[in-house]
């Protein structure tokens, strides 16, 4: 085989795939199992560097809304009792902030309205620290609704879908 000599020199490599030691009985049903670690269906939060947060919401589906819950550690900056700083943003509301043992668990709505990358911020103030505040990023995959229906993350509910305008259903006639 003349593709051999291509190869010569370069070590097979090994590991990654495992056969079963027999083939399933008729009938039986094969599972596919994922290690834990690399299979994680939560939002994820995580801190940057210059102390703000990005959250991550994983897929959704454009011309939906969505109700998002996410747990952010404590903030000693903030304290206890903190609160969202109105911003003029359509896409993402801050419904509630409840400070739990291990945290904060912030509860908001978030309107999928065109696909893509995503990034929507909120900003939290302290109700008692003057001037504190700290910057939430969330982002979301948004798929456009041909390409199916996002398994959803724990955390986020599909909670409506938005009217969808087709050009070809419209009434109007033209001009005559």
């Amino acid at each position: 085989m003349a593709s051999g000599a291509l190869y010569s020199g370069t070590k097979p490599k090994v590991g990654g795939v495992r056969f079963a030691a027999s083939q399933p009985e008729e009938g039986a049903h094969s599972h596919v199992h994922f290690d834990e670690k690399l299979h994680d269906s939560v939002v994820m939060v995580t801190q940057e560097k210059d102390g703000n947060f990005l959250v991550k919401v994983g897929f959704l589906k454009i011309l939906h809304k969505y109700e998002i819950t996410f747990l952010l550690p404590p903030i000693q900056r903030l304290g206890k009792d903190i609160c969202a700083i109105p911003l003029p943003n359509l896409n993402l509301k801050v419904i509630s902030i409840t400070p739990v043992a291990e945290g904060y668990s912030v509860k908001c709505e978030y309107t999928a309205h065109k696909e893509g990358v995503l990034k929507e911020e909120m900003m939290l103030s302290s109700e008692t620290h003057d001037g504190a505040c700290v910057k939430v990023v969330v982002q979301a995959r948004v798929m456009d609704r041909h390409h199916g229906t996002p398994m959803l993350l724990e955390g986020v509910r599909c909670i409506g879908a938005e009217l969808e305008y087709d050009s070809e259903q419209s009434e109007w006639h033209g001009f005559d």
